[in-house]
């Protein structure tokens, strides 16, 4: 990825207020950290667009505890990384606890995350609950697993978040995530809908939050590389080929690879919903939509979508390559 590239930052938001420069006074995570100007852009580039994600969705509350799920893989180290240099910078006013729910999958180095933790004075918490025997046994082979596996990961989750005083439980889902999830509801679910940056559980007693919701995953990956985090694999979903959600990620890198900055026009189009413009009669009352109505209306979507569409995507274009 080139300079240039790094530089990019997603026009969803506006940069928050600079970051402080202490590079030498830092999370014990970052001690080892590149010292290179490019990683450096990139560290601040990520920091900015989760803060920007926690601000936006105002999710810091002061004198909140949050639950920061852990699996081992690249996006979850490198959001609990951004979190603790936030905390660390004193941008962050919440108590975090970092937590691993070790599923039993076969071979699970269960060492590898403790030995972690331990090694950077990170608060945590690890709990071995066998999932992995249940989805095994439920979902027939060949069929997806990704469903119950989170659905019972999750109880989990917000078992143990109650009962650490946790507020919030934090996961790891990017932009990439969130964009493939509303096209997987669009082709295979017919509803538009995707994860949300915050949420509240059905009970009502918990918030779920996803700060990297403006993190693209090729930033993320690289992070991950250069702060050399020992990746663990997941034998569960992440060893099924042929998923819909690996089709739908195809899909959107082939647009990108022709199109190049249209995959963050089609995340930015997420923020940027019209009811009216829509088929939904529980989000918009075409029922009561007469001209007999207050209401002022604008067709300027029917007569000029098409173009007000293109300007936009060639604006957009244009500030991503300068």
């Amino acid at each position: 990825m080139s300079d240039s590239m790094s530089d990019a930052v997603l026009p969803v938001v506006e940069a928050p207020a600079v970051l402080p420069d202490e590079d030498d006074l830092c999370h014990p995570m970052f001690r080892n950290a590149p010292s290179s100007v490019s990683f450096k852009k990139l560290r601040k580039r990520l920091l900015r667009n989760v803060r920007a994600a926690i601000d936006d969705y105002n999710m810091q509350t002061k004198g909140r505890k949050w639950l920061v799920c852990l699996s081992g893989g690249k996006d979850s180290y490198g959001l609990l990384a951004l979190l603790l240099d936030l905390k660390w910078r004193g941008l962050l006013d919440v108590d975090l606890l970092a937590c691993n729910l070790d599923q039993a999958q076969p071979g699970f180095p269960s060492d590898v995350l403790p030995r972690f933790f331990e090694e950077h004075d990170i608060p945590h918490h690890i709990e071995r609950q066998d999932t992995y025997s249940i989805v095994k046994e439920k979902i027939p082979e060949g069929n997806t697993y990704c469903s119950l596996c989170s659905r019972l990961r999750r109880g989990n989750l917000y078992r143990i978040a109650r009962e650490h005083g946790c507020d919030a439980v934090l996961l790891g889902h990017h932009r990439d995530d969130i964009l493939e999830t509303f096209f997987l509801n669009l082709l295979h679910g017919g509803r538009l809908a995707t994860m949300p940056p915050k949420l509240k559980n059905e009970e009502g007693d918990l918030m779920l939050f996803r700060p990297l919701a403006y993190c693209e995953e090729k930033d993320l990956a690289k992070f991950a590389e250069l702060m050399k985090f020992p990746i663990i694999p997941c034998d569960l979903c992440g060893s099924q080929d042929g998923l819909q959600r690996q089709e739908v990620k195809a899909m959107l890198q082939g647009f990108e690879a022709q199109h190049k900055g249209r995959t963050q026009v089609m995340f930015r189009a997420l923020s940027n919903i019209r009811p009216s413009h829509m088929l939904d009669t529980k989000l918009f009352d075409f029922q009561g939509l007469s001209l007999e109505d207050d209401r002022a209306g604008d067709d300027s979507d029917d007569a000029e979508g098409c173009a007000a569409v293109t300007a936009l995507s060639q604006n957009f274009l244009t500030m991503h390559d300068k």
